[in-house]
């Protein structure tokens, strides 16, 4: 009796030992066994693109996680989705990589140019680096010399003047049967060269000379920059332009104004320096080019990536458009959330934009329609999102002007119906707009740039600072309508 009631007890531990572990036991995994690509060769033109299709085997593999990889991003990038941009004409490799297994499949991808323009076109690079940002000018002019090797159209000039502190010079960079050559225009002695006549000077040396007359224009101009706010209003603020060779020399846009009144129409103007994409600043040059291109806040140390950017200029089509994006997409290939942040690697991400001139008008008419009666500065000033974001480790402001997102303003002042209708109007005039998920300062670090439109404005404070009444000036404040809120 009593083996029996042990052989019981037996089974019954038995089932139950059986049933945890059968409780415990995890589904069968199935590993990846390879991958392929729907191609092994692509071609697209500069500023194409094409997505790539993965196909992990077996069909039931467990983990179909895939990660993408180009062999040069300033060639071709491929997005997290195997979307394929291309940027400079070459030959890249792109790779597609399972989680599970690392197995790997590629394709090549040839980067043809895009079409050759149908008119000529100058484009002249002013770097005004006689500052700081010294040691960047050699590597841009480096950079612009591998971007002009891609281009391969005859009937374009490009110049680049570059003042670095040491002996300004007027270059031009031509692609002869692929090898570059530059030919030294002009030599100057030690020079202001953000002083309007010196300026003039050179503007004067590229567009009124008979060998560089062309159909199309563009201009580049490189330095430090501060928006619309004129110099000098206090220490530490920046228009457009700085030397420091002798003095601290500025320019304001005003002056720039005058010095474009003598230069020809350009298609697109790019502002290689920071919080440049203020509405302020392109309505005042509305009538001096097609479209102005930058950023709202402060740009990458490096600035732009001339080796992509310079091929984009010379596009046959969509310049501008195309311009911003050669800016920003190798920026956004690289970007990390700053980690392992250097000058010679920028994983902090990148902000540009460019707006199309001829639809400010418009912009400034319906802004004035739909501003509201009245508005709380103050609260106004804490609401918005702001892109200065120059403070001193003590909190006070440190060169600190307040470049708030105009659309997030417009959105908070009107109503439903009155943003909507403002809101088609600066859709109009934005036609491109991209920025990694946060951006650099070098004031706080990494910032997000979450809700951000790319163009900003000002918006006064209660105590009718200097900085205020200067504001006043502005063609935009007038245009806009702004004096009827008591701005």
């Amino acid at each position: 009796m009593k083996t029996k009631l042990y052989f019981f007890l037996w089974i019954c531990l038995s089932a139950l030992l059986i049933a945890c572990v059968d409780d415990n036991i995890e589904p069968d995994v199935v590993p990846v066994t390879g991958v392929s690509l729907n191609k092994t060769a692509l071609a697209l033109e500069i500023k194409g693109s094409e997505s790539l299709i993965a196909t992990v085997t077996p069909d039931n593999a467990t983990n179909k996680k895939v990660t993408w990889k180009s062999s040069d991003t300033s060639v071709a990038t491929v997005n997290a989705n195997g979307e394929v941009t291309a940027l400079a004409t070459g030959t890249v490799v792109v790779v597609v990589i399972t989680e599970d297994g690392a197995m790997t499949a590629s394709c090549k991808v040839t980067v043809e140019p895009a079409a050759l323009l149908k008119g000529t076109r100058t484009i002249l690079a002013y770097i005004a680096a006689d500052n700081t940002l010294a040691s960047f000018a050699s590597l841009d002019l480096a950079e612009m010399k591998a971007g002009m090797a891609k281009v391969q159209d005859s009937n374009v000039h490009f110049l680049v003047y570059i003042d670095d502190g040491k002996s300004p010079r007027l270059l031009e960079l031509k692609n002869e049967k692929g090898a570059v050559v530059e030919t030294v225009v002009e030599t100057y002695g030690s020079r202001n060269s953000v002083g309007v006549s010196e300026t003039q000077e050179v503007f004067a040396k590229v567009f009124s000379n008979s060998k560089y007359q062309a159909d199309s224009y563009g201009l580049v101009y490189w330095s430090h920059g501060d928006g619309w706010l004129p110099y000098p209003l206090r220490a530490g603020t920046r228009w457009v332009g700085q030397d420091k060779g002798n003095g601290d020399n500025r320019m304001n846009i005003s002056e720039f104004v005058e010095i474009l009144k003598s230069a020809p129409h350009f298609d697109f103007i790019l502002f290689d320096a920071c919080f440049m994409q203020a509405v302020e600043v392109a309505y005042e040059l509305r009538d001096y080019t097609d479209y102005c291109i930058g950023s709202p806040t402060e740009i990458p140390g490096p600035g732009a990536s001339y080796d992509v950017v310079v091929p984009a200029m010379f596009s046959a089509e969509d310049a501008a458009v195309n311009v911003a994006k050669a800016y920003y997409e190798p920026y956004a290939a690289k970007y990390n959330e700053g980690k392992g942040l250097s000058n010679s690697n920028w994983t902090a991400g990148a902000s540009v934009c460019a707006l199309r001139t001829d639809k400010l008008v418009d912009l400034a008419r319906i802004t004035k329609q739909v501003l509201p009666g009245a508005v709380d500065n103050a609260r106004l000033r804490s609401l918005i999102f702001d892109y200065d974001k120059r403070r001193g480790s003590d909190g006070l402001q440190d060169g600190h002007v307040g470049y708030y997102d105009m659309a997030n303003m417009m959105k908070e002042i009107t109503d439903n119906g009155g943003y909507l209708t403002w809101r088609q109007a600066f859709d109009a005039a934005v036609v491109y707009w991209a920025t990694t998920s946060m951006n650099y300062s070098a004031y706080i670090g990494m910032f997000s740039m979450e809700g951000t439109n790319g163009v900003s404005c000002y918006i006064p404070s209660v105590s009718n600072t200097v900085t205020d009444k200067a504001y006043r000036s502005t063609e935009w404040y007038t245009f806009a309508g702004f004096a009827a809120l008591g701005w």
